[in-house]
């Protein structure tokens, strides 16, 4: 089976994982990212590596599971898996860079900081992640493969915890209960006060508001 071949099966077949360790890969890794939608805070990604043939039937996307549900899968995942990391974009280099390309260097760092590198990785979504390691992008690659749907699991339950201390620290825009997103408490608030250090100033509606 050529490469291009094994690709195009990947991404139309579920749990594409399965095939990868039929074929006798070992570390097959999971990335995705959460946060690119957001007006304010970082974008996360997360990437996960879990020992083949280990499976748990309520890990699915990270957007159909409660945040108490998110957080106990957060530690079965963390604890099953061989190795699994993060990493996050700051709002700056969002706005010099852009938030597709921060969002693919966050899952390259996170992926690059595994150990054991994965001889096989699995992205969420239509764009590739550079580096050395084979890999297939899979669009809504969260609600195909496990192990994708744990790495989008890690990573909320990760951005979450930032948003929630970042709340703290800057209480006026309600980051515990929006975490970053631009709900009508958020918008209002930015009308009021401006941008903090946090906002995404290249973002169009922090942009007109800030």
């Amino acid at each position: 089976m050529t490469p291009k071949t094994l690709s195009n099966r990947l991404q139309n077949m579920p749990q594409p994982e399965q095939l990868l360790y039929a074929k006798g890969f070992l570390h097959v890794a999971g990335t995705d990212e959460v946060g690119r939608g957001p007006l304010a805070g970082p974008v996360v990604a997360a990437a996960v590596i879990l020992p083949p043939g280990w499976h748990h039937p309520g890990i699915k996307d990270s957007k159909k599971l409660s945040a108490h549900a998110r957080t106990e899968l957060f530690g079965i995942i963390t604890t099953a898996a061989v190795s699994w990391n993060w990493s996050a974009i700051e709002p700056k280099e969002i706005d010099r860079i852009n938030i597709l390309q921060a969002s693919l260097l966050a899952m390259r760092t996170a992926v690059l900081s595994l150990s054991p590198l994965p001889d096989y990785l699995l992205v969420d979504g239509p764009y590739g992640v550079q580096g050395s390691v084979p890999h297939t992008a899979i669009k809504r690659g969260d609600q195909k493969s496990q192990v994708i749907a744990a790495a989008s699991i890690v990573a909320k339950v990760v951005r979450d915890a930032i948003m929630q201390k970042y709340d703290r620290l800057f209480p006026d825009y309600y980051f515990s209960k929006n975490k970053g997103y631009g709900t009508a408490a958020h918008i209002k608030a930015l009308e009021q006060k401006g941008c903090c250090c946090l906002h995404r100033r290249s973002f169009k509606r922090v942009v007109s508001r800030g």
